[in-house]
């Protein structure tokens, strides 16, 4: 059975990501490992040589009773889609965001993270350096992120980004596993510029592997990367983007700062950002 991570700060965008994570678990047939951090807070020992210790003790408590408040509200929103058979675990560390979801990776084998991302702009806000982009770029395991306004709705489209490149196959056919369990199609983009290398005997060689799988290719021309996946999400009805993030140059490169408000206010889908090694 699949481990998916669902970190949590009970924020609106965390609990509208929740939606998905249940679905998403629903669909692989995984099981939710539900994450609330918190910091510390950090004193000087030698000023606060005799309560500091109470003080920890105090936002400990605090969070524990937040924590264990919120649950019931996310239970709720199980039973309601009739997804209570989903398998729940909890867990409540201490320490900045990035670090306890990289110890919960390893303390409790997890094979995807789902997470919401803050704010009304959804994708500007999402790549232009929150939280969600550091876990991106440093884990090594795929990160489902979802923005306030991304609300769920069954999936059909999924645009798979690539560069035809051998190491990406292994990652196309875990999509197309999860895709056939959603009776999703894949649509695989490639966008094709003056300095590409690929050619078109490789792209056959691809086509003739995948000709039984509910999957079609598509060739951009084009010298702009990332106006092309924009234009072609936006008119495909696309309902989530996965991206192989070769490096995190690439990632950071592909959908920099130019992205404008009204192209992410368009483009309010699910990503799912999957490491290539």
């Amino acid at each position: 059975m699949k481990r998916i991570l669902f970190p949590t700060d009970f924020s609106e965008a965390a609990t509208n990501a929740f939606v998905h994570a249940l679905e998403f678990a629903n669909t692989i047939d995984g099981e939710l490992v539900l994450l609330h951090a918190f910091d510390l807070p950090v004193f000087d020992t030698q000023y606060f040589p005799e309560n500091y210790m109470m003080i920890y003790e105090s936002v400990e408590l605090s969070q524990f009773e937040l924590f264990k408040d919120e649950l019931p509200k996310l239970h709720a929103i199980a039973e309601k889609r009739n997804l209570q058979g989903i398998k729940m675990t909890h867990r409540l560390m201490d320490g900045g965001m990035l670090s306890t979801i990289e110890r919960a990776i390893k303390e409790d084998n997890i094979d995807y993270i789902i997470m919401g991302t803050q704010g009304a702009t959804g994708w500007s806000e999402l790549l232009l350096g929150t939280h969600t982009t550091a876990v991106i770029s440093e884990v090594d395991i795929p990160v489902y992120s979802i923005s306030t306004k991304a609300k769920f709705k069954p999936i059909k489209n999924i645009v798979f980004t690539t560069r035809f490149r051998d190491k990406d196959k292994p990652a196309l056919k875990d999509v197309l596993e999860i895709a056939k369990k959603m009776g999703a199609k894949i649509k695989c983009l490639y966008v094709k510029t003056d300095s590409s290398d690929v050619t078109k005997e490789t792209i056959k060689e691809w086509e003739k592997e995948f000709f039984n799988e509910p999957v079609e290719f598509n060739v951009v021309f084009s010298e702009d990367v990332k106006e092309s996946i924009l234009d072609f999400i936006l008119f495909k009805k696309v309902d989530v983007l996965t991206m192989l993030t070769y490096k995190r140059s690439f990632f950071e490169n592909l959908f920099h700062h130019s992205l404008t408000k009204d192209c992410a206010a368009h483009l309010d889908i699910p990503i799912l950002a999957i490491p290539i090694k």
